[in-house]
């Protein structure tokens, strides 16, 4: 007879029986200092966009991996599925977010088929915050930090959402956008100068909407150093609507970035 945790539906429990405590809580440690002349060995990955338009939400990412002042990869994908309905990108640490995104993917899963039903958009944000607050003696340590931007289409209310995160799991809703890592900082100002003066995201089309978001990508790129440009590979995009989430075709971001 098969002994199924108490809390069925939750993955993290699961890990828990086999000693793999991803869902539990940890003490907090001091922060440790790196030692001097140390180099910076985690690969981070920079920059994420999410752009809420009027059919759905997308998403765009430049390819860049870097660690410390070395480019380590400019083909990494930095958007990606959780399931039918929500979209991650990721930045900060390329292989705590990749861990990442594969243990949010199993708990999807597993909620679904141990409790015959989809995770609920609340269960998801909860599970992602639990996540980033559990890597909070990582991210202490200096390495492991990462923060994401999840999207997710609301089928209740048939609209798009976004949400975007601190280090420590805060949890924030933006009506119009979010971004994260080294790159959005200096764009920041750019998202209000578009919704000033050529109206909201959430009122462009799709194929508009990609336009502004790839112009701020392209932004962040020249103002960061950690951001790839789209000279040699071009940007990651996907969107996500009532029908799911799809790709861009190469032909679509490159009419987007005016090629």
């Amino acid at each position: 007879m098969l002994n199924f945790p108490k809390t069925a539906g939750s993955f993290a429990d699961v890990l828990a029986e086999y000693q793999a405590p991803l869902g539990d809580r940890l003490p907090l440690p001091q922060p440790v200092p790196a030692a001097p002349g140390a180099r910076d060995v985690d690969t981070h990955g920079t920059t994420v966009i999410a752009v809420k338009y009027k059919d759905g939400v997308l998403n765009v990412a430049d390819r860049r991996a870097t660690a410390g002042f070395t480019v380590m990869y400019d083909q990494a994908e930095k958007v990606l599925a959780l399931d039918d309905y929500t979209l991650i990108s990721i930045s900060g640490s390329f292989a705590k977010s990749v861990e990442v995104v594969r243990y949010l993917r199993h708990a999807f899963k597993y909620f679904e088929r141990s409790q015959l039903q989809p995770m609920s958009m609340e269960g998801k944000l909860m599970e992602l915050q639990r996540v980033i607050a559990n890597n909070v003696p990582a991210a202490l340590q200096g390495i492991g930090a990462f923060i994401p931007v999840l999207s997710l289409f609301d089928r209740e209310t048939n609209q798009g959402r976004i949400y975007f995160y601190d280090a420590l799991g805060g949890q924030f809703e933006n009506a119009e956008y979010g971004a994260a890592g080294s790159g959005s900082a200096p764009i920041r100002g750019a998202f209000e100068y578009i919704l000033r003066t050529k109206g909201q995201f959430t009122v462009m089309d799709r194929d508009t909407a990609l336009r502004e978001s790839l112009t701020l990508l392209e932004i962040a790129a020249e103002l960061d150093t950690a951001t790839g440009g789209s000279a040699k590979y071009l940007p990651a995009a996907k969107y996500i609507t009532a029908d799911g989430i799809r790709d861009f075709t190469d032909d679509e971001i490159r009419a987007g970035l005016g090629r």
